[in-house]
């Protein structure tokens, strides 16, 4: 007897989660952790701390106090 419909769905789900996973392990050896994270902190404002977001001044440089 063939497989029904269900069995094929089932055979697909499972091999896609086994292509996501198999992905998710190369990701993980291109990006090491800790230089992504000093890119992250070179991207902060010194005074605030906020993200900077293009090449313009920080909003704490244009409020006045």
């Amino acid at each position: 007897m063939p497989g029904s419909g269900c069995d094929v769905v089932v055979k697909i789900v499972f091999l896609f989660l086994a292509v996501m996973a198999v992905l998710a392990m190369f990701g993980r050896l291109r990006v090491p952790g800790k230089r992504h994270l000093d890119r992250l902190s070179s991207k902060r404002c010194k005074r605030c701390g906020r993200f900077r977001i293009g090449s313009g001044p920080c909003p704490c440089a244009k409020e006045k106090r």
